[in-house]
């Protein structure tokens, strides 16, 4: 049976039973059910009772034939098979039979199958491979557009952060910048407002007065305090600060201008001995005992 169908062209195709369609009925018709798939229509001429009109003997139908590709088939389920396959709805009986394959035909057909088989499982083989180098490209190329992205956005996020440490830098500058410039214009304007009592001559002495008797002394404000200010290496500063300025306005003075090298220091008076703590720089050097004018020392932190 495998060789009354070796020539289809959809031998490779999946069987499908038909439904509702039987040979020689109409398409409503239930399909009779095959009881013997090998049954098959053979049958010799018989010798009976002649036609009533042409008074010949009848024949028997040896096979079915399909009417649309002229296919002979030896049985009503080949004929099944047929029509599922194919989709031919059109068969007849017919008295030619289909004569049997002899040994070396059907080892002929054997070997044309199996070469069949062969080339159609070669085909499948390779394109499951074509199929796998494309999964393998797609997979690549998904790959290489996540690393892309994940590469631009640190690029991104590497920029941003060098922008804002730039930026940074240059509001520290600025700031730094304007504390200078200020120090320089309160200097100018201590040394301008200091300049005419320098610039006097002094006067003559007078006559001393007649003793009167002393009147309690009369306790001064104080606008301004002098202070001289001695490094670590034995230099010294010399400026005028108003005296309601903090104690951080000198840090920061000494910090600009100081000779002896960077780094953390501390404030000290040596008559009376006091050295400034953290709460006294917030403090005005009035309320520190500094006006109108101290000698600071400048010493390294123990």
């Amino acid at each position: 049976r495998l060789f009354a169908h070796e020539d289809d062209a959809d031998i490779d195709e999946a069987f499908q039973t038909p439904q509702g369609h039987t040979l020689g009925g109409t398409p409503s018709e239930p399909q009779p059910s095959v009881q013997n798939s090998d049954s098959n229509m053979e049958a010799a001429p018989v010798s009976g009772p002649s036609d009533a009109a042409s008074g010949e003997p009848q024949l028997q139908a040896r096979s079915l034939k399909c009417d649309v590709c002229g296919k002979l088939l030896k049985s009503e389920l080949d004929a099944q098979a047929h029509a599922a396959r194919t989709q031919h709805d059109s068969f007849s009986e017919s008295t030619e039979e289909i004569k049997p394959l002899t040994e070396e035909e059907k080892k002929q057909q054997l070997e044309k199958l199996q070469e069949r088989l062969k080339q159609k499982r070669l085909e499948r083989e390779e394109q499951e491979k074509r199929d796998q180098l494309e999964r393998e490209k797609a997979r690549r190329r998904t790959g290489k557009e996540i690393v892309d992205v994940r590469s631009k956005v640190e690029e991104n996020e590497i920029k941003k952060l060098a922008e804002q440490r730039r930026r940074e830098k240059m509001e520290d500058k600025l700031a730094r910048q304007k504390i200078k410039e200020q120090i320089e214009k309160d200097k100018r304007d201590r040394a301008a407002k200091f300049a005419p009592q320098k610039s006097n001559p002094a006067p003559a002495p007078a006559a001393a007065p007649v003793a009167t008797p002393a009147a309690p002394a009369e306790k001064k404000d104080y606008k301004d305090c002098r202070l001289q200010i001695r490094l670590t290496n034995g230099q010294a500063l010399t400026h005028t600060f108003s005296a309601r300025e903090p104690l951080a306005a000198v840090r920061l003075y000494i910090e600009t201008n100081r000779t002896d090298g960077a780094g953390q220091f501390s404030l000290m008076t040596t008559f009376p001995r006091k050295v400034f703590q953290g709460e006294d720089f917030e403090k005005p050097l009035d309320i520190l005992g500094l006006v109108p004018s101290a000698v600071l020392m400048v010493t390294k932190p123990q």
